[in-house]
């Protein structure tokens, strides 16, 4: 007698390297427009364009390492020592632009953020920092087809996280359309 699908797992989806290196491009592009907003805050701090400059390195062909992953964690510890919030989403940006390399091929709506979640981190900076934020329409403007094709696989954008959850919803069902 066959048995019910285990519902705490999700079902595997497919997912090419090509696709996951134009997805950490995507994702290094948007959180490279809120550096500068680091380092602004932080100008002796490399930590968050370090996991930048491992993200387009493993986008532009590169190997994904224990460095880039260490690259990200480095940046996500810049944000917690941030000393304003725009600079700690800026820097949550770029770790989440390093992180992107290891999205899993998995049918989770928590896997929408690791696609999304650099260009949500990135606006939510803009709009703490800036009189004109305009990262979130240039984000949508510029998602690759390996982002919208991805996206196509996964369910919608989870619920909760704030300002950053909503403005990752709000990209997330714009690139649905």
């Amino acid at each position: 007698m066959p048995t019910e699908p285990d519902r705490t797992e999700s079902a595997k989806i497919e997912l090419s390297e090509q696709e996951l290196r134009d997805i950490t491009g995507y994702a290094a592009a948007c959180a490279h427009r809120t550096l500068p907003i680091f380092e602004d805050a932080e100008p002796a701090d490399p930590r968050p364009r370090e996991a930048l400059d491992a993200a387009l390195a493993f986008a532009a062909g590169g190997r994904r390492t224990a460095d880039l992953r260490a690259r990200a964690w480095a940046a996500f510890k810049a944000a917690r020592e941030a000393p304003t919030p725009a600079a700690g989403d800026a820097a949550r940006a770029a770790s989440h632009a390093a992180a992107a390399a290891y999205l899993h091929p998995l049918a989770d709506a928590h896997q929408v953020k690791h696609i999304l979640g650099a260009a949500a981190h990135a606006a939510r900076a803009e709009e703490l920092a800036l009189p004109a934020p305009e990262t979130l329409d240039w984000a949508r403007r510029h998602a690759p087809r390996a982002v919208t094709d991805v996206l196509a696989r996964l369910p919608d954008a989870p619920a909760g996280g704030g300002r950053v959850g909503h403005l990752l919803r709000e990209l997330d069902a714009a690139l649905r359309v």
